[in-house]
């Protein structure tokens, strides 16, 4: 593609190499790990709201942060790692966040909170936009199927969060979060491994080859790709603002609607989280058979029903309509990371950087607004109001299809 860098150090894959499946399941448990880090900071919302009294204001500002720091540097670690690879930063950046939920598990104070939450949100900033490069390299022809195992670890322990708050934190409250210093360290033994074959194949590197076209081509080019991001950052705001409000309080509406306890409540974010988890290990298979593009409009838009009906089912319903919403929603996580790649394939970082930079980002934002909201109006309205989010999806269809990508990769 024209537009692709023609200084790319690192190798991004080719689409006839052989796929290291080894490598991809190691890193996917690697981002299980990870991601189960970063699921102690809203398991323990509950525990905080009740030890510190915490408003929902100040409990979706520790999610800003620790959100937001991983949002705004993803990109710019995946901008510079594009041009110099940092294999090594892997295990640096999953250091930072074992001194992160040391300091939330001692933490006296909602400051101090926030600091503990900074630090474990570097360690995600940096990892992120690494390990998909790593997976990118590792995906041979199966980008969509690399993607999703990648990712599904993550969502994996993203899904951990209530089973955290109900056996581990419920229990011993916020010092509880000091046993998970052994899952980074484990993380941190992992990645040395999968640094030294990322540094192995840096040997390998081929340059990204300059292709000529016209300057009206490029240019024609140049627009559909700028608006092609942009509704990419819709869908991802979309998609994250939703999550962000099931993940982060729909334990309190269904304390509040239901009448359950906190252990209780846990297990609908469970289901979600772990449904989602489904759908995103499933969504890349799916891609890569029926198209990228396909299956985002479907994510979407096939969920959005079940999303409007959420806040007047019962109980019981509930499960299985987030299991549904779970499944559906999120089985574009990983396809909108490969679709984005595909749209400038010699930024493989900084894409994935962008594109899992802004779900963080845009769920820190949403957990501050729709925190103020709640306070504001009350859970339920709050609720009703999100459900409406992915309607966005009709955006999608003006997205380039899957040919015209590889007609412009060409």
């Amino acid at each position: 593609m024209a537009l692709a860098s023609t200084n790319q150090q690192a190798p991004q894959g080719n689409q006839n190499s052989k796929t290291a499946y080894s490598i991809l399941f190691i890193l996917g448990l690697c981002h299980l790990l990870n991601d189960t880090l970063q699921s102690v900071v809203p398991a323990m919302f509950p525990i905080l709201e009740k030890s510190m009294g915490l408003s929902f204001t100040q409990l979706g500002l520790i999610a800003f942060a620790l959100n937001m720091v991983s949002s705004v540097m993803q990109p710019a670690v995946g901008w510079y790692t594009d041009k110099r690879p940092m294999p090594y930063a892997l295990p640096i950046g999953l250091s930072s966040s074992l001194l992160g939920i040391l300091g939330l598990a001692l933490a006296p104070s909602f400051w101090m909170i926030i600091i503990s939450v900074i630090f474990i949100g570097i360690g995600s900033a940096i990892f992120h936009p690494e390990g998909s490069r790593v997976t990118h390299m590792a995906a041979g022809h199966r980008r969509g199927l690399a993607q999703s195992i990648y990712q599904v670890g993550g969502n994996s322990g993203q899904a951990l969060a209530p089973v955290i708050t109900a056996l581990v934190l419920v229990p011993l409250g916020q010092f509880g979060a000091i046993w998970f210093t052994l899952v980074a360290g484990v993380a941190v033994i992992l990645l040395f491994y999968i640094a030294s074959w990322y540094a192995s194949r840096l040997s390998l590197k081929t340059p990204v080859k300059k292709t000529k076209i016209s300057t009206e081509n490029k240019v024609a080019h140049s627009k559909a790709i700028k608006l092609a991001l942009l509704i990419l950052v819709i869908i991802v705001f979309a998609r994250s603002w939703y999550g962000s409000a099931i993940s982060n309080f729909f334990t309190f509406f269904a304390m509040e609607s239901y009448g359950v306890t906190i252990a209780q409540a846990q297990i609908y974010i469970f289901v979600f989280l772990l449904l989602g988890a489904v759908g995103t290990f499933f969504g890349g298979p799916l891609a890569d058979r029926f198209g990228r593009r396909n299956v985002i409009v479907f994510s979407l838009l096939g969920s959005a029903p079940l999303t409007l009906a959420l806040p007047y089912v019962g109980p019981t319903i509930s499960f299985v309509v987030l299991a549904i919403i779970g499944l559906i929603l999120l089985s574009s996580f990983s396809v909108t990371v490969v679709y984005a790649q595909e749209l400038l394939p010699g930024k493989i970082g900084t894409m994935s950087g962008l594109i899992v930079g802004l779900a963080f980002g845009m769920g820190a934002i949403g957990s501050v607004a729709l925190g103020t909201l709640i306070d504001a109006v009350g859970l339920t309205p709050t609720m009703i109001s999100v459900s409406f989010l992915p309607l966005l999806g009709l955006l999608t269809f003006l997205l380039p299809s899957d040919e015209q990508l590889r007609e412009w990769n060409e």
